[in-house]
């Protein structure tokens, strides 16, 4: 694992460079929805520090996942060094009001059953007392015992019954295995079934740890891990099938925007995909239903493409702490979107699919 990289910085090169990507990206005839971006004024300083976002993407450090962690030889520095404080002076920094926790990967998939089990459970009851100390700044997305699907369907009853989590955690790889799976159906039943929230991050793939381009997995491999459980969970007739899971993609779904193309074209003109009735209308309708986090994506290429792709409605504020700052994410999309997008962005769409913080 390489979680220790420093995690190239966007680029923020204001609102002109961001309208210029925009005409290039136009120009080589990108797909969906085009987001409305007329000057509206400026976002005010206090804007940025005034404690009103939501944050979905924001890692934490539970004892006995690192502990697990440390055994196996899967920890890291920004893993090890996590603490409850430096999360609290990142939030405060950006005003950030509310961080939904979530480990990173590799979660517990190369735990065996009861042990991922015992992991999650541990780990979830720790996330859920950050909630009851701190009351109004964290949620939760529950850990789930993945890819072991029976220990799963327990913790999500205890997830969210008796811990009232926002929603679950996802990997978006378990082995060889992506989301779209079969062997994953009673899990995306019974989510759909709570109408639940479900957040995405990459993992290591089994296929593609051993190559070697001179940058670390983590650079194109996880941005493409995310794009292949896409893949999964539309062409396998998953996301058609649950359509009451509000999945959230991070990074700005990784590299799906720059595939989308090869999806609603390519793909639907294949005999196979056309006979289950594959249309690039109806694949497109799936990809802009989809939340996608702003994660290390903050950044006027990178908005360009999303925005174009999908609505606004469908963008969160998502930061990726600790392997980046609050402060630069909010700092990046001020360049980029008016005041009334980042209110959608940074915290409106969000409140749409976590109940629990409307309150």
């Amino acid at each position: 694992m390489h979680l220790n990289c420093d995690c190239h910085p966007g680029t923020n090169t204001g609102r002109r460079g961001f309208l210029g990507a925009m005409s290039a990206i136009g120009a080589a005839g990108a797909v969906g929805t085009v987001a409305t971006l007329a000057a509206s004024g400026p976002v005010l300083a206090a804007d940025l520090v005034r404690p009103h976002r939501i944050d979905v993407h924001h890692h934490i450090s539970p004892p006995v996942w690192v502990a697990a962690l440390k055994k196996a030889k899967l920890d890291s520095p920004p893993v090890n060094n996590w603490t409850l404080q430096r999360s609290l002076d990142d939030m405060d920094r950006a005003g950030v009001a509310t961080a939904i926790t979530s480990p990173t990967l590799p979660a517990v998939g190369f735990l065996g059953p009861k042990e991922a089990a015992d992991v999650a459970r541990a780990s979830n009851d720790y996330a859920r007392t950050l909630t009851q100390d701190h009351p109004g700044r964290f949620g939760m997305f529950a850990l789930l015992p993945m890819p072991h699907v029976d220990e799963t369907l327990k913790e999500i009853a205890y997830a969210f019954d008796v811990l009232k989590c926002d929603g679950v955690a996802f990997m978006t790889s378990y082995g060889d295995k992506f989301l779209g799976d079969k062997a994953f159906a009673p899990v995306m039943e019974e989510l759909n079934r709570r109408r639940a929230t479900a957040y995405t991050h990459p993992n290591e793939p089994a296929c593609c740890v051993n190559l070697s381009v001179g940058v670390p997995t983590g650079v194109i491999e996880w941005a493409t891990d995310t794009a292949r459980t896409i893949a999964s969970l539309i062409f396998s007739g998953t996301s058609a099938k649950y359509r009451d899971i509000n999945f959230i993609f991070s990074h700005g779904g990784g590299t799906l925007s720059a595939i989308s193309d090869r999806f609603t074209t390519w793909v639907v003109s294949l005999p196979s995909f056309k006979a289950r009735g594959f249309t690039g209308e109806s694949v497109m309708a799936e990809i802009r239903r989809f939340y996608y986090d702003t994660a290390q994506v903050a950044n006027p290429i990178n908005m360009a493409a999303l925005s174009r792709m999908v609505a606004t409605s469908q963008i969160l504020f998502g930061t990726d702490y600790p392997y980046r700052t609050s402060e630069e994410h909010v700092k990046g999309l001020a360049g980029i979107f008016t005041a009334p997008e980042l209110k959608l962005i940074e915290r409106d769409n969000a409140l749409r699919i976590l109940p629990n913080l409307r309150t």
